[in-house]
């Protein structure tokens, strides 16, 4: 393996790369085509932002029986089905793994259709993992399809978070940095030590499988041996080993999936841990310019509306991150925006709760009939608890008073269209305020960030929702995401 430049502070992209071939190219068009052909792929989200890198995909938050066969019988190669376990304890988390891959399992074979499985997770490496996949592992055991490796890459292109030689990177305005080296590594949930996957493997299972035990895939593999010597790799894995994968271009990614392609046609079968951009790659898709303002109008809500309709927009921020922070400052400088604010001490107070939370839906409903859009945003200063379940058992706490404000808006009015920043916000938003089942998820607002998605039925279809991940973009991506939106009016 090429060594990596020593980290004394942020590397230059381009040196995190240079020792390396340049990518070895494989045809898109050539690849979607096997793609259709090969085993259908399931995307198992952990929260909504895993559709921000694709265009023209099933979403489903439901996987009751008709919802499934409906996913199972549109002409895409795959589908995602939100599971939004990352809001989870690990328990519940589990448990909803093993009852959602059975239930696609069911589908799958009422449809007569062979399928393949994705934990769709972070970029930043945030989330249940390896409980996660275990499960799924579990499941293919006992279904008599045992699992050959579990393929973990992460990698999302367009926002820097690549993958050299088996260290997670991330992009900074001073340069890349290790993953480990962010905040999201120091996530009270979901924080790490390493991110060096083979460690941070290790790690995340207390030593279970140590670094050793580890495979890798690398650009040397990618890029010098191409698809036959990565196929190579991932044909000599066997009972469900892990393999860390490389990737700091889409080309690499198609790499991977022409090599997992051609495993697979010969009877391997795989579970996959990654980011976005693995799942856009293995659906066969290529990158696609964002979505214009044109792009954005859908048909109107099904049956009879007497909310009255508003002509501003509704974000929700729930995401604590200091990206979104900074990036709603920059909206608020920008103009046009008008804030209401949910207290975030207030709502852990169970005397206090019901009152703001119906205090704020008011205000929110009666600002939106003005002149300006409205941010619907928690208080700024993050409470955490004493350990890393009772930190997430707040944040459910706070993005249930979310929700109850978001449905008791969306009962009076119909905003012109809704932006959720923060995973667990947008999942929670869409199901819970919303009754957002089935969805396309018709593109992105950003260069491969950002997705928009359009209910396909219900009090929400005709409203534009757009899935905006707390940790992406720069610090003016809010602004350039409610600018097209505005458009659409």
């Amino acid at each position: 393996m090429i060594p990596l430049p020593a980290v004394t502070g942020p590397v230059d992209p381009d040196d995190l790369v240079r020792d390396y071939p340049r990518p070895w190219r494989i045809d898109p068009t050539d690849l979607a085509g096997r793609v259709a052909t090969g085993r259908r792929v399931i995307v198992l989200d952990d929260d909504p932002t895993g559709t921000q890198s694709v265009a023209d995909v099933p979403v489903l938050t439901r996987w009751e029986a008709d919802d499934l066969a409906w996913a199972f019988a549109q002409d895409t190669p795959g589908f995602f089905v939100l599971t939004n376990s990352r809001s989870l304890a690990e328990a519940d988390a589990v448990a909803r793994g093993e009852e959602v891959a059975t239930a696609v399992a069911r589908a799958a074979a009422a449809a007569g259709v062979d399928h393949v499985l994705v934990s769709r997770s972070d970029s930043t490496l945030r989330g249940h993992f390896p409980a996660e996949v275990d499960v799924l592992v579990r499941a293919g055991a006992d279904a008599g399809r045992p699992v050959d490796g579990i393929v973990v890459v992460p990698a999302m292109i367009e926002p820097g978070r690549l993958t050299v030689g088996s260290v997670h990177w991330m992009r900074t305005p001073d340069g890349m940095i290790p993953v480990s080296h962010s905040e999201f590594a120091r996530d009270a949930t979901f924080g790490y030590r390493n991110a060096d996957l083979r460690d941070w493997v290790a790690e995340k299972t207390g030593g279970r499988i140590p670094r050793g035990s580890v495979a890798t895939v690398t650009l040397a593999d990618l890029r010098g041996g191409g698809p036959d010597r990565v196929a190579e790799i991932l044909s000599g894995l066997t009972r469900a080993q892990p393999v860390v994968v490389d990737a700091a271009t889409d080309d690499d990614l198609r790499v991977l999936v022409d090599a997992l392609l051609v495993a697979e046609a010969a009877g391997r079968r795989f579970v996959y841990r990654s980011g976005p951009s693995f799942v856009r790659a293995r659906l066969g898709q290529s990158a696609r310019a964002p979505l214009t303002a044109p792009d954005l109008r859908t048909g109107p809500p099904d049956g009879p509306d007497v909310r009255t309709p508003v002509p501003h927009g509704l974000v929700v921020v729930g995401s604590h991150v200091g990206l979104t922070t900074r990036q709603l400052d920059r909206l608020r400088a920008a103009g046009g925006v008008t804030e209401a604010e949910l207290d975030v001490p207030t709502l852990l107070d169970p005397a206090r709760r019901e009152t703001h939370v119906r205090d704020t839906a008011a205000e929110v409903a009666d600002l939106l009939g003005g002149a300006a859009d409205v941010v619907l945003r928690t208080s700024r200063t993050l409470v955490t608890g004493a350990d890393a379940d009772e930190s997430l058992a707040i944040a459910r706490t706070v993005s249930a008073a979310m929700v109850d404000v978001v449905a008791e808006v969306a009962a009076r009015v119909r905003p012109a269209w809704v932006v959720a920043k923060g995973g667990i916000t947008s999942s929670d938003t869409a199901t819970g305020a919303l009754g957002i089942a089935r969805a396309w998820a018709r593109g992105t607002l950003l260069p491969g960030i950002v997705s928009v998605w359009e209910p396909v039925a219900g009090p929400a279809r005709g409203v534009p929702y757009v899935v905006f991940a707390g940790n992406v973009g720069d610090d003016d991506g809010l602004v350039a995401a409610v600018s097209t939106l505005r458009g659409t009016r």
